[in-house]
């Protein structure tokens, strides 16, 4: 009896051993996909077009009514924004959209890059050997598919810069732009600015990389809601009757911002469908802040980006501060981070959230602010510079007409012209309409900002404005003029 009972015991033993075994293999297995899972997500960058601060319904600043639209709807972005975390001062690197378009690639800022105004010549520009977002995610996983659908706005190719599938060197033509008044004449269509036409390749490029099980990294760079003004017949009639906003009341306008949120909201649905939103980044931007001058609004004074200041072309906070809001895994629902963040950062946290800190970038500009992202530090970001640049070198005859620079640092950002040497300072935390300047008030925070910033455009020998100067249809080497 006790012979069976041993024999019996050491049967058990035996059997609950493989038990475990097994079951330990199963954890180890469990636990190295969910490693594999996380090292390389997914990632998807939203582009919108001239959206401004306050371009949606989502309030992206808490304590600031104004950081929404009164008008606009956008429900999609509402619960999107809901599920990440949105910036309250997150800035394109530039007012107008293919400088802020290559720093968002080349995590440069647009002095370094000489790159400061629409239609410059860009033979200057290393397309094939600069570090680009797809070019550096191939490099931390081979296994990495890239696509750009939509507005490019650059030089080059996209296929130049790394990406594997894209509808190649398209600008706003090809999104519908006509550059006359009849651009503010609402038109119906059923592809509005190619809304759902881009959502539809998007999300076939989602289901062929899932499919494959290949991480992807794919760029939608929305037409709208650049001009011309497009909607569905459908928006339209369901705005018709809304009261209109303070400064925003084109119809047309809010029918083509909420057609954009209808196409948002099918790629979001599908990325939940699929089963792949706890693996995927989605970061949603704008290229620069509102066109002031759309009809209806009050130019300058209470133009579409109220309460911020002017709009596209300008450094002031209505041409640069712009939504941003992402969403992915370790990021708190519905958070906010009041950090100053650009375009120029996307890059190396972009580099840095798909596990990799070793990635050579050489000669640039951004930080990463995955720390923040992931709450694990709140308002640290390390540049090479410590403050966001803007440089605008040029007279422009639709807005601000004078050539300027600006840096923001902390609280405070300063703005210098180039005509005069006159400079403006403001504390955005106090004064985000950018009333006060407080140049005269603060001489020391003046000179301190002002040395950063003529210090910066002198080491990256930035274009420098000369009167009559128009950047366009000649290479930098023939207009000849850098700090």
């Amino acid at each position: 009896m006790k012979k069976n009972f041993l024999y019996s015991s050491k049967t058990l033993i035996f059997h609950l051993g493989i038990i475990f075994f097994f079951f330990s293999c199963e954890m180890i297995n469990h636990s190295n996909q969910k490693l594999k899972k996380t090292t390389s997500p997914n990632f998807i960058l939203i582009l919108a077009d001239d959206q401004g601060w306050n371009g949606t319904s989502v309030k992206m600043m808490h304590d600031e009514p104004g950081s929404k639209s009164d008008y606009f709807e956008t429900p999609n972005l509402e619960k999107f924004a809901n599920k990440g975390m949105r910036f309250s001062d997150a800035y394109a690197s530039a007012p107008v959209c293919a400088p802020s378009r290559y720093s968002i690639q080349f995590g440069k800022t647009p002095a370094r890059l000489s790159l400061i105004r629409v239609g410059m010549n860009t033979d200057h520009i290393d397309h094939e050997g600069f570090i680009s977002i797809p070019k550096a995610l191939k490099k931390i996983n081979s296994q990495y598919k890239t696509a750009h659908f939509g507005k490019w706005g650059m030089g080059s190719n996209p296929s130049i810069l790394g990406y594997d599938v894209s509808d190649g060197a398209t600008k706003n033509i090809d999104g519908n732009f006509d550059n006359n008044k009849s651009q503010w004449q609402n038109t119906f269509k059923e592809d509005p600015k190619n809304i759902f036409s881009l959502t539809n390749r998007s999300i076939k490029f989602i289901e062929n990389s899932t499919l494959e099980k290949k991480p992807f990294y794919l760029q939608i760079s929305h037409y709208a809601v650049h001009s011309n003004i497009e909607s569905t017949q459908k928006s339209y009639t369901k705005l018709k009757d809304k009261p209109k906003g303070l400064s925003q009341k084109n119809l047309g306008f809010a029918a083509m911002t909420y057609d954009l949120d209808q196409g948002i909201g099918i790629l979001l649905d599908k990325i939940k469908e699929l089963g792949i939103e706890d693996n995927t980044y989605i970061i949603y931007m704008s290229d620069n802040g509102s066109v002031p001058n759309i009809p209806g609004a009050k130019k300058y004074e209470k133009s579409y980006n109220y309460p911020l200041s002017r709009g596209k072309w300008d450094a002031f906070e209505g041409g640069v501060r712009v939504p941003l809001i992402i969403s992915g895994p370790g990021i708190k629902n519905g958070s906010e981070s009041a950090v100053p963040v650009s375009g120029s950062d996307l890059l190396p946290t972009i580099i840095e959230l798909a596990g990799d800190k070793s990635i050579p970038l050489t000669e640039t500009d951004g930080g990463s602010f995955m720390s923040i992202l992931l709450n694990k530090d709140t308002n640290q970001i390390k540049r090479s510079v410590d403050g966001i640049i803007f440089h605008v070198p040029y007279k422009n005859g639709i807005a601000l007409k004078r050539p300027h620079s600006a840096i923001r640092q902390g609280d405070y950002k300063l703005i210098k012209f180039q005509d005069d040497k006159s400079v403006l300072l403001f504390n955005l935390l106090k004064d985000k309409k950018e009333e006060f300047n407080l140049a005269n008030q603060n001489p020391e925070k003046v000179k301190k900002l002002e040395k950063t910033l003529d210090n910066y455009l002198i080491e990256v020998k930035a274009p420098k404005w000369q009167d009559g100067i128009t950047w366009k249809n000649k290479s930098l080497q023939e207009i000849n003029s850098n700090y």
